[in-house]
């Protein structure tokens, strides 16, 4: 008991008791400089109810969808070219690598913005390039794009990951599917990725709740805009806490991104014996 005291005085008063206390914060209006007063339900009646909410949801649903697959699709890809034995692998396993230092930060964030503008260095290549520019951040559909790009830009973590676990399946498994008359693609997708889907199955799950709490990339690049294209979940609870002062909506909001992560987490769950291989698991696939 005395040695995880440190941790349980910390998860008690940096979670458990801020997390009780957003909770009943929900139940209340609780305004910044008016006050407490009982609401019950309202909170969250108003939320269903609030068309720029559920477009905020459904946004953010999207978001995370695409963002975490392309970002596991490059991380995948990256790591079966640095599967193999090459002169100064370890070089470029460093450089691929490098991305995921700044993961999250503000700093690759402002440096996306700076990339992105409408005279930045992604716009001068095209110029350079003869084609035609893009108002990346003033326009409505490529502005989640340049958000959904900087996240797959960082796909250092898994890609190491998906390395380590790519060179941890015995090469008698290949071997065995080459005989066979297996090509290279059935090769992956019968043998590998079948022994590496746990691995994929743990970055898709644990990437996806992620992505639903994404804040820092479009509160510095877009601040939510044009026109709301990229007002995801977090920033909308973010605004309505530190903007509209409105803590027990904020409160109410931000519970309804829990349930949103768990209910998630829950289906992932539930399809987990269909998207990982488990020898062990009778009719595992």
């Amino acid at each position: 008991m005395l040695y995880i005291l440190p941790w349980a005085l910390g998860f008690l008063i940096f979670q458990a008791i801020p997390m009780l206390w957003s909770l009943l914060c929900g139940f209340t209006d609780f305004h910044l400089f008016r006050g407490v007063n009982r609401v019950g339900l309202t909170n969250y009646i108003q939320i269903f109810h609030d068309s720029e909410v559920l477009h905020a949801i459904g946004l953010t649903l999207r978001y995370a969808s695409i963002s975490v697959l392309l970002r596991l699709g490059a991380a995948m890809l990256a790591a079966l070219l640095l599967c193999r034995t090459l002169r100064g692998i370890r070089l470029y396993r460093t450089l691929y690598y490098l991305p995921s230092i700044l993961g999250g930060s503000t700093a690759a964030a402002v440096l996306w913005k700076a990339m992105f503008r409408d005279h930045g260095i992604v716009n001068s290549l095209l110029n350079a390039a003869r084609l035609p520019t893009v108002s990346w951040l003033s326009d409505s559909h490529a502005a989640l794009w340049v958000i959904i790009l900087l996240r797959v830009w960082e796909f250092g973590a898994p890609m190491l990951m998906f390395l380590a676990a790519l060179q941890g399946i015995p090469e008698d498994l290949s071997d065995a599917a080459k005989l066979d008359g297996a090509g290279a693609i059935r090769c992956f997708f019968h043998v590998r990725l079948p022994m590496i889907s746990s691995i994929v199955f743990y970055h898709l799950m644990l990437g996806f709740c992620t992505a639903l709490q994404e804040f820092s990339a479009p509160f510095i690049i877009t601040n939510g805009g044009p026109r709301g294209s990229t007002t995801l979940f977090s920033l909308l609870l973010y605004r309505s806490a530190f903007t509209e002062n409105e803590m027990g909506y904020a409160s109410a909001l931000a519970w309804v991104l829990f349930l949103l992560s768990a209910g998630c987490s829950v289906i992932f769950m539930l399809l987990r014996r269909r998207l990982v291989y488990d020898p062990d698991e009778e009719g595992a696939i």
